[in-house]
Parts: structure tokens; C-alpha cells; sequence
């Protein structure tokens, strides 16, 4: 049998989404810039279940190690190679390629070239 839908729920996730168009064909690695120097990013989505942001990474930038409070799945989008050091294990991921960083296991990111990257955290 079918589960009723709880609508109330499902206005609240969807009314999450924020910096992205709804029913408009999109490329994600189009929504960040890369800008010299720096590490850029914009979240597409925040609630209590999930995060889902886009992030740009110059060449030799990164984001020190740290720690997340869900499983955090990282897809590099079609340019450049990233470096990403989970439990101290290296991985270096290139266009397409995912990884999922596991809950609380210490991870890094550096970019090993110019890159871009969708993450997305499952809480």
C-alpha cells in the first residue's frame, strides 16, 4: 500500500534550496567562479538531512583538515583533479570521479590542479 505523503514535510525540504534556479536546466560547475587565491563555494541546499554545496578550488588551495557530521560524498565535476586525504589515506579523483569521506573520519582537500567539485552531506 502507499504511504500517505506528508506535504507539510515536503514543502519544508523543498523550500531549502537556495542560489539555484527550480525547473531551469542547469551545469553545476557554471554556478562558481574560480577566483585566484581562494577556495569558493555555494550552497545549493541546507536543511536538518543534507547539505549540497559546489565548491571551486585554484591550484594549490585547500580546505584544512577537518571533521563532518555526515557522510560527505564528493564528485569532481568536468575539470581539474583534487586531492582528498580521508583517515590519512590519499585519493586523487579527476572529472566524474566520487568519493565518500565517512562520518567524523578526519578528510582534507587540495587542489592538486584547478578544480571543481559537488559535495554533498547526508546527515
Amino acid at each position: 500500500p502507499a504511504r500517505p505523503v506528508n506535504t507539510e514535510k515536503k514543502q519544508e525540504v523543498s523550500a531549502m534550496y537556495k542560489n539555484i534556479a527550480k525547473q531551469e536546466k542547469l551545469l553545476l560547475k557554471n554556478l562558481v567562479d574560480y577566483q585566484a587565491g581562494q577556495v569558493v563555494s555555494k550552497t545549493l541546499v541546507q536543511n536538518e538531512l543534507a547539505s549540497v554545496t559546489v565548491f571551486s578550488f585554484e591550484k594549490d588551495e585547500e580546505i584544512s583538515t577537518h571533521a563532518s557530521g555526515g557522510d560527505a560524498m564528493v564528485t569532481v565535476l568536468p575539470e581539474g583533479t583534487g586531492r582528498f586525504t580521508v583517515g590519512g589515506e590519499v585519493f586523487v579523483l579527476t572529472e566524474g570521479e566520487t568519493l565518500v569521506m565517512p562520518k567524523e573520519v578526519p578528510h582534507a582537500v587540495y587542489g592538486q590542479e584547478r578544480f571543481k567539485m559537488l559535495l554533498v552531506v547526508s546527515f
